[in-house]
């Protein structure tokens, strides 16, 4: 499908993803299929649940002026402390690999769930499994590069203060402006990158490739499909303040929280993938989906207009003519009858 020429609509796809929340969750309301889609929602968004912690130091004041003079030193450290850190260290990176894999599977899980209205766990686990290992694989890979480059920039910022030099701090900034844009930018091709997986069954990188034409093609319209999106997603911030107090902190609780919140999480998450299928059937996640298992709802028969038959027409009137009226032929005499002898 040729989308070069179309118009792409912001406001629509949210509509649209509106009233999926409502079909999906609402109509009918079922708490067993709630609560399993609550969980391959939690799986595909605990890394970008909203979190606020506010901590001070109420026991001692003076613990920053503390900390100033206080120089930390291998010799003055108990000899098992070392070993403990490394290996707590190493443990903390085991879960932070292990919860990736787990969020990059979710997404998926969770993808299917919006797509067949239903509420399944092992069927997506089973059937994505090839794609959401590659696009495990994929994020952890870029992650490692930036880890690379932010270390870099970090170095050469501390490099430059120590020494005291101008210029080489503000070409970090500089470096480290543009590192952050190209963060952004990777991060809406990941967003985008579960949906075309999911649809084409291709390859991390093929997706990605897809994704970032798309952007190339239409940059302003991505644009603003981010503006929006992060004033959904304050907006979505503010209504979980809400709720988590209202609801006295229930929402903290992890799972229960995503389950108590799924209509905004919901939202938020189908909105890219309405947003996406306006791009044609090679980017929609419900093209190819059985109108009987799709929680699109089905378009309404297309009834012609009924037709009457045509009414004769009506003769033209005659022109009044100008020759002398037709005489009738003289009509033959009876015959005689025959004579009598």
């Amino acid at each position: 499908m040729d989308w070069t020429g179309r118009r792409i609509e912001i406001f629509i796809p949210f509509g649209e993803a509106f009233e999926l929340m409502e079909k999906i969750l609402l109509r009918p309301f079922e708490i067993g299929k709630w609560f399993i889609i609550g969980f391959t929602a939690w799986l595909a968004t605990f890394f970008g649940g909203f979190l606020f912690n506010y901590r001070r130091h109420l026991g001692d004041p003076d613990w920053p002026r503390r900390l100033e003079h206080y120089r930390p030193s291998l010799e003055n450290l108990p000899p098992w402390v070392l070993p403990v850190a490394i290996c707590g260290g190493l443990l903390l990176l085991g879960l932070i690999v292990l919860f990736a894999w787990l969020n990059s599977r979710g997404r998926f899980m969770f993808t299917d769930c919006i797509v067949h209205n239903r509420g399944a766990i092992v069927a997506p686990w089973k059937e994505f499994r090839t794609e959401a290992n590659r696009y495990f694989l994929f994020r952890i890979l870029v992650s490692l590069c930036g880890l690379v480059v932010f270390g870099g920039l970090a170095a050469a910022a501390c490099f430059s203060l120590s020494n005291h030099r101008t210029v080489p701090i503000v070409v970090t900034i500089l470096l480290a402006l543009i590192f952050v844009l190209i963060l952004i930018v990777i991060g809406v091709i990941t967003v985008f990158m579960v949906p075309v997986m999911y649809r084409q069954r291709c390859t991390a990188i093929g997706a990605f490739r897809q994704v970032w034409s798309l952007i190339k093609a239409r940059p302003g319209v991505f644009v603003l499909f981010c503006l929006f999106y992060l004033l959904l997603y304050i907006g979505g911030a503010m209504v979980s303040c809400l709720v988590t107090c209202a609801t006295c902190c229930l929402t903290t609780i992890p799972y229960l929280g995503t389950v108590i919140l799924l209509p905004i999480v919901m939202v938020l998450y189908t909105f890219p993938l309405c947003f996406l299928r306006q791009f044609g059937d090679a980017y929609d996640v419900w093209a190819g989906v059985p109108p009987g298992e799709s929680s699109l709802p089905m378009p309404p028969p297309v009834i012609p207009p009924t037709q009457e038959p045509p009414s004769p027409a009506a003769p033209p009137p005659s022109e009044p003519s100008i020759l002398p009226p037709a005489t009738p032929p003289p009509s033959e005499p009876p015959p005689l009858p025959p004579a009598s002898p």
